[in-house]
């Protein structure tokens, strides 16, 4: 990253022929930048039509430009933003001439970067950002903008303030033993620190449903060979992805797609037919969809419903449960030959792939299914990822040792210890942790040297 004193420019959008494109710049000479460029005073938060000319006078497009003043700006800086004409080489011609102004190439990340060293956000809102930019369906969209707009922060900010109270109260009794303090109360410390606890495992329990959001729900396709499952694949993806024949066993290997379903991005595999008698080939590819359903999220049981229900193995059997498994009854532009079973146990959709129809009732169980990944914290739809979780559980780890050590009766100088430990890993999330809060606590609560 290049230094907070380098005023940075780059492209905003992104490359190609577009309509339009918009070059951001930050920093501190902008407002000169401005002057120099279009002649004029910035008027802040006013979009301008203006000629922009290189630094040697000649004309390169023109363009709307807009000022924003720091600290009110997204960076926390003064900040431009020119929309000149979609074409490549303008926008690049556009660049050049503000690096020849004295700006510097912005480096991957670095306006967001500037925008949480300049306080206008919390790392995790920052984060929050790269979600909304890649989000793939509905959810994981709403998931980001709750995020952007705090609601992790928010969450983090009420664990650590039960966090600063608690250590400030142990930290009195290490600092002032001296002091005219009343009984240190370790019940209530505890009864704090199962309050924490709970927090933290609940914002740990999100994290399985932002990996969701982020990589998309795996959802195995798995049945007999000639059931259908290539041709239900075919149908979700909407072009013909998977050979299909009168054949059986097809599909030798695993074959995967996202899609978009509803409200949500689904991981779509279809498996090699469960045939009880496989062929060394067939085993192969039956030992590939074991192993895909053991990290599976949902599965679709697709059935010829011409001929009877078969058994499930064994390995698949342990997995399939009502809130993950839907059976689908295919072929049923046919006359059914089996009687339909299972519906006791799965929910149970009825289609032809061949003709198209089912999916919608297909696609309204999934997406019941898919709900229930849905993790709140109070009103919040919060979705934390890896980097957060492993923060989560370090932090988990130092409450569970000081909870151990409190009950224990252990000396407080290790609980403080661990405590602190706890408060770094918090702080890992939001990206700042303030000492001074726990010093100003700690005098407001016991007015220490009056």
């Amino acid at each position: 990253m290049s230094f907070l004193s380098d005023t940075i420019a780059a492209l905003a959008t992104p490359v190609g022929t577009s309509a339009f494109a918009v070059v951001r710049v930050s920093g501190s000479r902008v407002a000169e930048l401005i002057g120099a460029i279009f002649r004029t005073t910035p008027l802040p938060r006013v979009a301008r039509h203006a000629d922009y000319r290189a630094i040697r006078g000649e004309l390169i497009d023109d363009v709307l430009f807009t000022y924003f003043v720091g600290p009110n700006s997204f960076t926390g800086e003064d900040s431009l933003e020119i929309s000149c004409h979609g074409n490549p080489f303008i926008a690049q011609k556009i660049l050049e001439d503000l690096f020849s102004r004295g700006c510097v190439p912005a480096e991957a990340g670095e306006f967001s970067k500037r925008a949480f060293l300049n306080g206008r956000m919390a790392l995790s809102e920052a984060e929050a950002i790269m979600d909304l930019i890649h989000a793939r369906s509905e959810r994981a969209l709403a998931a980001a903008n709750q995020q952007l707009r705090g609601s992790l922060e928010r969450k983090m900010n009420e664990l650590i303030a039960i966090l600063v109270n608690i250590l400030a109260n142990i930290e009195a009794y290490i600092d002032f033993p001296d002091e005219d303090l009343p009984s240190e109360d370790r019940q209530l410390i505890l009864s704090q620190l199962d309050q924490l606890l709970v927090g933290t495992r609940q914002l740990l329990a999100t994290s399985h449903y932002g990996e969701l959001l982020r990589d998309g729900i795996k959802t195995i396709i798995v049945g007999e060979p000639n059931a259908g499952k290539s041709s239900l694949l075919n149908r979700l993806v909407g072009r013909e992805r998977a050979l299909v024949s009168p054949e059986p066993g097809t599909t030798r290997d695993y074959l995967e797609e996202r899609i978009i379903l509803g409200p949500h991005w689904l991981r779509l595999i279809d498996t090699a037919g469960l045939n009880p008698t496989p062929g060394v080939i067939e085993q192969q590819g039956i030992a590939k969809t074991f192993e895909q359903a053991g990290a599976a999220d949902l599965f679709l049981w697709v059935i010829d419903s011409t001929r009877a229900t078969p058994a499930l193995p064994e390995i698949l059997a342990r997995r399939m449960t009502s809130t993950n498994t839907i059976l689908v009854y295919n072929k049923t532009d046919l006359r059914p030959a089996g009687a339909e079973v299972g519906g006791d146990r799965f929910s149970v959709v009825r289609i032809s792939a061949l003709q198209g129809t089912g999916l919608e009732a297909l696609q309204h169980e999934v997406t019941r299914l898919a709900e229930a990944f849905q993790t709140k914290v109070g009103d919040d739809l919060i979705a934390i990822n890896a980097r957060h979780a492993h923060a989560l559980e370090q932090a988990r780890i130092c409450l569970e040792s000081a909870q151990s050590k409190i009950a224990d009766d252990i000396h407080s100088e290790l609980v403080a210890s661990d405590l602190r430990g706890a408060m770094e890993f918090f702080g890992q999330i939001s990206g700042k942790i303030d000492n001074e809060k726990i010093l100003d606590q700690l005098f407001a609560m016991f007015c220490i040297g009056k």
